[in-house]
């Protein structure tokens, strides 16, 4: 054996050292206390780190051990939505539960509400397991509509309201759809695919203060019929909902396609709920305000879950408004209030007011706040903690900052690692697919090394079942099997993530938005951080296109400019200072709007689509000229020679 390698091997050396002592040393506690510190020693730096983030940690796994034994005593009992819900009833029946602008209903009006809607359509025969399309702008009959339809066992499928003709077709018909509740505010969209819902029966809401909606001459009013029905509550069939049952269906934005429907059930919807109200420390004195659409889960499960699961009032306004917010936090003193990040850009840019300062709210919770909002949003608006999360609808990958560390999406405590079903596993930058070992298992990622977040997937936990999309087929896209171990499976999220030492992940990109030019990889979310800071905040859609026989894509980005007032050059010097060269969007386009989803992602498929042809595209578009650097009008002879392989990029 080689004496020189023992005497280097740091084992080795603390084995030697401790028997030493212990032959000349009569005492051994003054033993163990000198192991102790030689262990401390090897393992400094895991040390600093346990002590650095003890708090945090504890605050998140005592959080973390009281929402899954209320889970666990909740499934347990059999509880549904619906079960706990009316327990809030009993408590708070007279406690006003949700608000909307003048519109106040208290718990015990949504009950009865809601049992006037379940007791209704059973009678019109819908079955349990049946699906319901709902539209309806975010008001709280609502969350009675759902609420009631639950009751009997009917699976909701909440339709974005900005959609229209062939994309909302393609909502009610991949869940079968057996009717239509719609608000008379979007009797236009119903009305535009009229000969495509002949035969679904359509129900209307909202008419009493619409007089003048035209909604569509087949559809029964609901505030006519409503009235007469009965407010019991149809008790057997809730006795006969289960937690593992369907709830709702919620799709996924459409930032790259047709929107897929993804499942939700009574137990994820409960996850949802009470694990962001024990990490954000929220109670039921909290008054909660949501301008998020309730048809994704944020708004509409998350949000909304604070009233029915845990007794908390939540403000509802139907569309953001940068210039209400605050006013509306102070109208009906709010204390906590939701978000999206470009809802915090939004309300950077109004011109600063008193009532900045003047509302209560203190904490706020949502996602997508980028890092160079985050701290001027929370010191010019006093709000004292922000609690960023990760979660897509679909997905079992769930992520929450809730210590305010700017940037951070989530962190997982250090001792909870082998525990947590989240983690980061390497792929290939180009096809987006887990590099794999020569085993056949993929490959975890070391930290501030870029990979796929990925939620493993335990059918037997609430925060790890992963139950898919209405189309089957669309749901095993989204899994990766044999990942550390042959026959395991996690849920692939297609995001980037990267963490650091202290466990804190920061979302890099998506896996769809990353395209490779000149060799190197660019991150559009990355890109587009850069333009908006130099753009003064204006929007920007940052995307890769394809140029022929040349390898890769090259960067264009399509910058909202509504008064013609971006400086190209400006534009050009501000990206020099920020990014690399290859990271430089090649081509421009200047645009008067962007269309986004609900939830303020920006639709880049049909940008892509449309590319940098100037005899397609209408708008402004600019090419940087390699020979000066500069942004240049892109006419269609440049365009042509571009193609040709004339111009050298």
């Amino acid at each position: 054996m080689d004496l020189n390698k023992i005497l280097h091997s740091k084992g080795a050396m603390l084995a030697l050292f401790l028997s030493v002592t212990f032959l000349f040393l009569d005492s051994k506690f003054l033993l163990l206390s000198i192991g102790l510190t030689w262990f401390l020693y090897i393992h400094k730096e895991l040390v600093h780190m346990l002590i650095v983030t003890f708090p945090r940690d504890y605050t998140c796994i005592k959080a973390f051990l009281t929402y899954k034994l209320i889970l666990g005593y909740y499934q347990f009992k059999g509880w549904t939505v619906v079960d706990i819900f009316q327990t809030q009833v009993k408590k708070y029946a007279n406690k006003p539960a949700l608000r909307h602008e003048d519109q106040t209903m208290t718990f015990q009006e949504i009950e009865d509400h809601s049992n006037k809607i379940a007791n209704f359509f059973k009678a019109k025969g819908l079955q349990r397991g049946d699906a319901v399309g709902l539209i309806m702008e975010g008001r709280p009959e609502y969350v009675c509509t759902w609420l009631g339809l639950t009751k009997i066992g009917v699976v909701t499928a909440f339709i974005n309201t900005n959609q229209r003709q062939h994309i909302l077709i393609h909502s009610i018909k991949v869940v079968d759809c057996k009717a239509i509740v719609y608000g008379a505010e979007l009797s236009e969209a119903l009305t535009e695919i009229e000969d495509n819902v002949r035969d679904i029966p359509l129900y209307v809401s909202g008419t009493h203060n619409r007089p003048q909606a035209k909604v569509l001459p087949s559809s029964v009013r609901l505030d006519d019929e409503l009235p007469n029905v009965s407010t019991d509550s149809p008790s057997k069939d809730i006795k006969n909902n289960k937690p593992k049952d369907k709830l709702a269906f919620i799709y996924t934005s459409g930032t790259t396609g047709l929107p897929k429907a993804a499942v939700m059930t009574h137990v994820r919807a409960m996850f949802m709920a009470i694990s962001a109200r024990y990490q954000t420390s929220m109670t039921s004195d909290d008054v909660i305000y949501t301008t998020l659409p309730l048809y994704h889960t944020a708004g509409g499960l998350l949000g909304i879950g604070q009233c029915l699961l845990g007794g908390s009032t939540v403000i509802i306004r139907s569309k953001f408004s940068a210039s209400n917010f605050w006013k509306d936090c102070i109208k009906y003193n709010c204390t906590v209030a939701q978000y999206i990040g470009e809802m915090c850009r939004y309300l950077l840019a109004v011109p600063e007011k008193p009532e900045d300062t003047k509302h209560s709210v203190k904490t706020m919770i949502g996602n997508g706040l980028r890092p160079q909002v985050w701290e001027p949003f929370v010191k010019r608006f006093g709000i004292e903690r922000i609690c960023e999360f990760y979660g897509a609808t679909e997905g079992n990958a769930n992520l929450m900052n809730a210590d305010g560390k700017v940037g951070a999406v989530g962190y997982i405590p250090y001792i909870a690692i082998p525990f947590y079903p989240v983690g980061l596993i390497r792929c290939d930058p180009e096809t987006s697919e887990p590099i794999r070992k020569d085993n056949g298992l993929c490959i975890p990622c070391k930290e501030d090394e870029p990979g796929i977040l990925i939620g493993m997937i335990k059918e037997s936990r609430a925060e790890s079942h992963f139950n898919g999309y209405a189309d089957e087929k669309a749901s095993e896209k989204k899994i990766i099997r044999n990942v550390y171990s042959h026959g395991d499976a996690a849920f692939n999220t297609g995001d980037i993530l990267i963490k650091d030492k202290l466990q804190y992940y920061y979302f890099k990109d998506r896996t769809g938005d990353t395209f490779r030019w000149r060799g190197e990889n660019v991150a559009t979310s990355e890109v587009e951080d850069a333009l908006s800071k130099i753009v003064q905040l204006k929007d920007a859609a940052v995307y890769g296109v394809e140029i022929p026989n040349v390898e890769g894509k090259a960067g264009m980005a399509a910058i909202v400019d509504i008064e013609n007032t971006l400086d190209l050059k400006q534009l050009i010097s501000g990206m020099q200072k920020t990014l690399p060269s290859y990271a430089r969007p090649l081509f421009i386009r200047t645009i008067k709007e962007v269309e986004m989803t609900g939830t303020f992602k920006l639709k880049k498929i049909d940008l892509q689509t449309e590319g940098f042809n100037p005899n397609k595209v209408k708008d402004p578009l600019y090419f940087m000229d390699p020979s000066t650097n500069e942004y240049i009008p892109l006419t269609t002879d440049i365009y042509q020679k571009i193609v040709d392989g004339k111009v050298r990029l």
